[in-house]
């Protein structure tokens, strides 16, 4: 997170001309010699074992992860998983550390750049409950290239965190946005800058290779199974001028230019981790990933309730620090205009919600023939899937290569009457070079007989004409009709959503877009009623939008996040529950909600005895109401990345730390 201010001054070596607005926004990686630029798609590659739950997050700026991945982050800490933050720039911004009635001293970015690491320092020491000054192991790390960075290393009751500061600039004096610059042009190069205190005391040089180069080095090396990234795909954002200025966003987008381009430096380094390790047949590495809207946080209602909230501002008011703090180091304290109650008094509200940028639940779970189960999801941006050792034992084997890669993190599945299972995905189909092609496709992946052995991968297209547009598509969700066609859905780049339609005989229709209501969220519902009607629900600006067999059905009251719901009977044919903005309390659009407070996706299937409902609590543990029990998961892996799901009213499976599928039966 950070404002645009005036350029700073750092030395830059000179390089071609400037990024346009669209060329940032989208992502595109060119091969370099010996590699490919994306993963095979074809299956049936080895997937890496032995795995040990490790997070590892890579962020623009020191805060980032605060403000954009909390609570997910704290959550995993919580559990005990390892922590490794990677931050690209060294936050030195124009070199003021003010808050309002302190007395002006002249900018000092080198000091400005160590005060912001020593408030990460305090925001994670007391994230692993030790106390804001505890000393940490500070050092260097060697990455690729002989390059170095600063890596401070804290142990506390048995969990750890290292944060490691590679120090690349934020401005120079030829490029306002230096990362941006970085990302598209092809012969600059940036030096790094060098904080104040830094164990490192020689600056490195990155061109956009190198860059991606260090990252991977670093995936290879640390060998995480969740990496946490940000947007590489924010909306387009038609904000007044004056209104984009003051909360720091590109031009035509909803983030700010340096988290577009680390997000997409991040995603680029993701494939080469992925090609390098299977170039001779290798492994694929077993990590899953989760990317976090930024600035989008600001345009759609706030989703964290008021327990949740305080939870995640209390973690950035160590962050923020103050200067009247004794904290050793001589530089400063913290980014002090971050501190104190300036997280929930700023206008702009960042720090109010956590979104995802492609939400879905999963894994996808389908039963086999013999009963067993079979979860599907994504490892190593390649589609997986996990069968259970024996029918009901909860114990799920390794995963099985299906290819397809590279996925974003979201597989939609859809059961055709005769019991064929359809998965839905996004694949990055062109990351092709610095101004080259840069698209996205909805993918599909059929099985050919029920439990069995599945078709080669087929295009579906894009809703969407032209590769900028083409890359703000949303997570895809799909439903099979008792008339034997599938209604597949997706959020378009208008933020609206756009539907293709497969007939019973296995041939698909034009994309065309539902009649326009208003722009929604991300995370649709998708549901078939008793009457056999295709229901679509998503939550919008000032409303949950409805439709029904593709037409516009009576709105429903705000939801903070995607919505879950049941057929019901009735005109409405479906039981819609939701959560208003910043209230942990479930609503029924059928009248009074069962208490379930939490917050996040809900998840609802129908029970014996009524809806079934999961989702998580206050403390983000997995909860599950059934027949007015509520039951909570308090053991087992840490769930991490997608929502789990239910698989009929008693069974809910979902994605651990350790990248591998759960089953809880409470």
């Amino acid at each position: 997170m950070d404002d645009n201010h005036r350029p700073t001054r750092r030395r830059v070596l000179a390089g071609a001309g400037a990024a346009s607005a669209a060329a940032l926004a989208g992502c595109s990686v060119p091969a370099p010699p010996g590699h490919t630029a994306a993963a095979d798609p074809a299956p049936g590659r080895p997937i890496a074992t032995g795995r040990r739950a490790l997070l590892m997050q890579f962020a623009a700026h020191p805060d980032d992860d605060l403000y954009f991945m909390n609570p997910d982050t704290q959550r995993l800490l919580d559990a005990g998983v390892p922590l490794v933050c990677v931050y690209v720039t060294a936050g030195e911004h124009n070199g003021k550390n003010l808050i309002k009635g302190m007395p002006k001293t002249p900018p000092d970015r080198a000091a400005y750049s160590s005060a912001r690491h020593q408030g990460l320092r305090q925001a994670y020491a007391e994230l692993l409950g030790a106390d804001r000054f505890t000393a940490w192991q500070k050092g260097t790390a060697e990455l690729a290239g002989g390059r170095h960075a600063e890596r401070d290393v804290l142990e506390h009751g048995g969990r750890r965190v290292e944060l490691i500061f590679l120090n690349l600039p934020m401005h120079t004096p030829r490029r306002y946005m230096a990362l941006p610059a970085l990302w598209q042009d092809r012969a600059l190069e940036l030096t790094t800058h060098l904080s104040a205190g830094s164990p490192v005391t020689r600056s490195d040089t990155y061109d956009h290779g190198q860059l991606i180069e260090v990252l991977a080095g670093l995936l290879a090396t640390y060998r995480p199974t969740v990496v946490h990234t940000l947007d590489p795909d924010p909306d387009i954002q038609h904000s007044p001028e004056a209104t984009r200025q003051r909360d720091s966003e590109q031009p035509g987008y909803s983030d700010h230019g340096d988290h577009t381009a680390v997000a997409c430096f991040t995603w680029a380094a993701l494939l080469r981790r992925v090609a390098d390790a299977t170039a001779d047949g290798g492994p694929v590495p077993a990590f899953t990933t989760t990317a976090f809207r930024g600035y989008y946080n600001r345009h759609w209602p706030k989703n964290l309730p008021p327990r949740v909230l305080a939870e995640k501002a209390a973690h950035l008011v160590p962050y923020g620090g103050d200067p009247s703090w004794d904290c050793g180091n001589p530089s400063g304290c913290g980014d002090y205009g971050v501190g104190g109650d300036r997280p929930l008094t700023n206008w702009k509200g960042w720090v109010r919600a956590t979104h995802y940028r492609w939400p879905a639940a999963g894994p996808a779970v389908a039963e086999e023939t013999d009963g067993r189960l079979a979860a599907y999801g994504v490892l190593g941006l390649r589609a997986v899937r996990w069968r259970e050792d024996a029918r009901g034992s909860g114990v799920f084997g390794e995963p099985e290569d299906l290819g397809g890669g590279p996925l974003a993190p979201a597989l939609a599945p859809a059961t055709l009457p005769d019991g064929r299972l359809l998965l839905f995905g996004v694949r990055l189909a062109a990351l092709s070079g610095r101004g080259g092609a840069n698209r996205r496709e909805v993918v599909l992946l059929e099985q050919r007989s029920p439990g069995g052995p599945f078709l080669a991968w087929r295009g579906l297209g894009n809703p969407e004409r032209g590769d900028d547009r083409g890359r703000r598509i949303g997570a895809p969700v799909a439903v099979a009709a008792p008339d034997g066609r599938v209604h597949l859905f997706v959020r378009n780049a208008d933020k609206g959503v756009s539907t293709r339609v497969r007939a019973a005989d296995g041939s698909w229709g034009p994309w065309r877009p539902l009649p326009h209501q208003e722009e929604v969220q991300d995370g649709l519902t998708a549901l078939v009623d008793t009457a056999g009607r295709v229901h679509l629900l998503a939550a919008g600006r000032t409303h949950v939008r409805h439709w029904v067999d593709g037409s516009p059905a009576a709105p429903l009251p705000l939801s903070g996040d995607p919505v879950a719901a049941v057929p019901a009977p009735g005109p409405a044919g479906v039981e819609v529950f939701y959560r208003a903005p910043a209230d942990g309390r479930l609503r029924s659009s059928a009248g009074p909600a069962p208490r379930f407070e939490g917050y996040g996706p809900l998840a609802a299937a129908p029970g014996p005895r009524g809806p079934v409902l999961l989702g998580r609590d206050p403390r983000g543990r997995v909860q599950l109401l059934r027949d007015g029990r509520l039951a909570v998961r308090d053991r087992g892996t840490a769930p991490a990345g997608a929502a789990p799901v239910l698989h009929g009213p008693g069974t809910v499976v979902g994605l651990g730390a350790d990248a591998r599928p759960w089953v809880w039966r409470p």
